[in-house]
């Protein structure tokens, strides 16, 4: 199992944590937290204990935590604690703030556990995680595309007058043509009239 211990935590209050074996994993990781930045400043950190890694994400005042082999890396590690985060922040909102130390672990220990065992185990895990990295990529090369636009302001201008020309153009072409339509049907109802007067002067 590549997770094998998490928790979440206000500065150094445990709200909630599950370890999936018997280690020492819990001491370790209070020590981890009395060590991230003061200040309570935003943080993605990792510390290397014996053949484990903790993996820490703090943002705006809650931090994930979690203990992985150091074969899984940090990208499928860092993908689970900011799944745990966005739960844990949907779930209780500000109560967060002024909670008890484990006032959410009887519910979220649970929720610490599924998630542990699906990043650990599903193969999905690794596979959407990095299609959310193929995405962000994506995403930076088309602003950096933008801003290479943006910087080109002259042509971009140059464009925009093109297409105001080009839209005037068409006005003018379905006024013209409006004006073509109405011609063509006065003319074809004055033929229509000239064909039924001669039709009653033969008849007659």
């Amino acid at each position: 199992m590549a997770i094998l211990y998490a928790l979440v935590a206000r500065g150094t209050v445990v709200l909630a944590e599950h370890s999936a074996s018997a280690t020492n994993a819990g001491a370790v990781a209070r020590q981890v937290l009395e060590r991230l930045p003061a200040g309570g400043a935003d943080s993605h950190v990792s510390y290397t204990q014996d053949r484990y890694v903790f993996h820490a994400k703090r943002t705006d005042g809650i931090t994930a935590l979690c203990m992985a082999d150091e074969a899984a890396g940090r990208r499928i590690p860092f993908a689970f604690l900011e799944d745990i985060h966005g739960r844990f922040v949907k779930t209780y909102g500000r109560a967060a703030l002024t909670a008890l130390a484990y006032a959410m672990n009887d519910e979220f220990s649970r929720v610490l556990s599924q998630q542990m065992d699906y990043y650990s185990n599903d193969p999905n895990a690794d596979r959407i995680n990095r299609m959310r990295g193929e995405i962000s990529q994506v995403r930076s090369v088309m602003i950096d595309n933008i801003d290479k636009v943006l910087e080109r302001g002259d042509r971009l201008e140059l464009l925009v007058d093109k297409t105001a020309n080009m839209q005037g153009n068409t006005v003018r072409f379905k006024r013209q043509a409006r004006r073509f339509r109405n011609t063509v049907w006065w003319r074809n109802v004055k033929l229509t009239y000239v064909i039924i007067i001669l039709a009653f002067l033969f008849a007659s």
